[in-house]
């Protein structure tokens, strides 16, 4: 088994992502190759890298993390769109407006993985989880659409999906923002690779 996971850099003026420093601590589960990339927060970059690194790597799941302040647990996402429409600029200074992230996609495309079984797995393990409806219209849909897009196109045996975690406490605004600590972060990753390592789904 061979699951390529993905962060992103920070953005928005915070200095860290919870999403990379999460994904870079984790530990693969015996049997699995796990390949770790951080990804630029850019319309134009971050689906280049993803589609180079899913070429080269040919990954049996693709899992691809980012980060939702105001969130107060993990998010698994169900559903990317083939929309591009940011409140603030990439860090290329880049904002799209009502654009496709690829003309010739379909409208959308709903996570390849066992989204029920996953909010079990971490809700088992007393881990604040939700499926989420929306991944936003910034970076992390775009990239979360880009996997879908390829797996649809041309990898039909590849899974693509998309977390966010919360923000971290140090970037909770002294308390005032939902955040889970960075080992929480960690350990809802872990489990979920390697509950969908094992085909436990």
């Amino acid at each position: 088994m061979k699951v390529l996971m993905t962060g992103f850099e920070p953005f928005g003026g915070e200095q860290i992502n919870p999403s990379w420093e999460a994904v870079r601590q984790l530990t693969a589960p015996e049997g699995t190759e796990l390949i770790k990339h951080c990804l630029p927060v850019s319309f134009r970059e971050a689906p280049a890298q993803l589609e180079t690194l899913i070429r080269q790597n040919h990954p049996d799941i693709v899992l691809c993390v980012g980060q939702a302040g105001g969130r107060s647990g993990i998010s698994l996402e169900r559903i990317a769109v083939n929309l591009m429409d940011a409140r603030i600029p990439d860090n290329d200074g880049y904002q799209p407006a009502e654009e496709a992230v690829f003309p010739e996609g379909e409208t959308a495309y709903f996570s390849h993985l066992p989204l029920r079984e996953m909010e079990a797995w971490l809700k088992a393990a007393g881990l604040p989880v939700q499926i989420s409806n929306t991944a936003g219209l910034y970076v992390c849909n775009c990239v979360f659409y880009t996997a879908a897009f390829l797996a649809a196109r041309e990898y039909p045996d590849m899974k693509a999906g998309f977390i966010h975690v919360p923000y971290l406490p140090e970037q909770s605004r002294g308390g005032s923002m939902p955040f889970l600590d960075l080992e929480e972060d960690r350990r809802a990753l872990e489990l979920l690779v390697k509950g969908l390592s094992s085909g436990r789904e």
